[in-house]
């Protein structure tokens, strides 16, 4: 009786609206802090220009910032930011709706609660500001169209647009495309081949261009077009010169660790399939999804950083699969049986456990830690 009065307030449900708020505003506080810090990764990503040396992989964001700080006479790091906080608020807003009339499970909870889900964000500050959301708010906008029948052939094809503009922005959208034909596979329960390709051909066309054409990122004045325009950063990723193979075979040690999470995540995933309807195809699918990205796993070294995004798009198509209900706060009510305890398990593991987006695949420096034993350690040193 205890048990369902502490389950009407803080069912999987409101759980999952908490942790939604709480991760958009860790995200968005820390992607505003490391912009104003010029960091070289958050911030500098984004300023990859085709001003240095011509057409470039990720060049078009920056050379629209630059258009925009001629015209506006705003500083580089609000216009990144306010686009930042425009593309990773839409994502939560997106998501928010797309859930927010569907019955939550404690199982699906715990794929936000997964150390590369939603609590990815909070275990590894890296991850704010990064391009990817571009690709997360497209494919949970695409979910949410999906979901209300409201996804017309013209849609289609701009977000076909919008995916080819994706990837002069970021080549990663080419590695996760095939989610787009998972989902339509989902919602209509049949596949069509012709019309997932203009998907692949929307993305495939332009990476294509780069491999062919496209420039360095730093030609040699990126830095001193940046100082210019008042941006300074010491670090990041116009000082990159590091052969990622080479970085990976040196530390295998570490990076051997990323199968402990790999493995967790399969068998977290797996159980989640378990409980659902043609989970076989689906299964396959999504195997091949990960098959599909398995060239980013060789040639960089952000193997963290990949899972999660893997991670992230599980979980805004896995919503789509939820029931349907007229009200906000539509949950399935806890039953203590073996998958309850099958899933508090999962749960607490993935609290315990940290994968960092590159070098060591799998610690023990998971939230918990974060919480309760990290600031132990730093009132120890001070």
């Amino acid at each position: 009786m205890k048990f369902q009065k502490v389950e009407q307030y803080f069912n999987s449900k409101i759980l999952i609206y908490l942790l939604i708020v709480a991760t958009a505003v860790y995200t968005l506080v820390f992607t505003y802090i490391y912009n104003f810090k010029d960091d070289g990764y958050i911030l500098a990503d984004w300023l990859i220009n085709y001003q240095d040396g011509g057409f470039k992989r990720r060049g078009l964001s920056g050379s629209f910032f630059f258009l925009l700080q001629d015209i506006t006479g705003i500083g580089l790091n609000y216009l990144v930011y306010f686009c930042q906080f425009s593309i990773i608020l839409l994502f939560f807003w997106y998501y928010t709706k797309l859930i927010r009339y569907k019955v939550t499970t404690l199982l699906y909870l715990s794929l936000l609660l997964s150390s590369i889900g939603f609590i990815g964000l909070l275990n590894t500050v890296t991850y704010v500001g990064k391009k990817e959301f571009i690709v997360f708010l497209l494919f949970t906008w695409f979910v949410y169209l999906l979901d209300k029948d409201r996804l017309s052939k013209y849609k289609e094809y701009i977000f076909c647009i919008l995916l080819c503009i994706s990837i002069l922005l970021h080549e990663v959208a080419l590695f996760y495309v095939p989610y787009f034909a998972i989902a339509l596979y989902v919602k209509t329960g049949k596949l069509e081949i012709k019309r997932y390709l203009k998907y692949f051909l929307a993305t495939g066309i332009p990476a294509v261009l780069i491999i062919l054409f496209g420039k360095n990122v730093n030609e040699g004045m990126s830095l001193q077009l940046l100082n210019q325009r008042g941006v300074h950063p010491t670090y990041g990723i116009f000082y990159w010169d590091i052969d990622e193979r080479q970085y990976i075979r040196e530390h295998i040690k570490e990076y051997r660790l990323y199968f402990i999470s790999l493995a967790i995540s399969v068998f977290h995933i797996g159980y989640y399939l378990k409980y659902l309807n043609s989970r076989k195809l689906l299964s396959i699918l999504l195997g091949g999804a990960f098959l599909f990205s398995l060239p980013l796993f060789y040639l960089a070294i952000d193997w963290g950083r990949w899972m999660y995004i893997h991670m992230m798009l599980m979980i805004v198509l896995f919503a789509l699969l939820l029931r349907k209900r007229d009200s906000l706060f539509a949950y399935e009510p806890i039953m203590i049986n073996k998958k309850f305890y099958i899933t508090l398990f999962i749960i607490i593991l993935s609290l315990i456990y940290r994968v960092e987006m590159s070098g060591s695949g799998f610690t023990f420096e998971g939230i918990l830690y974060r919480i309760f034993i990290a600031p132990l350690e730093l009132l120890n040193k001070m």
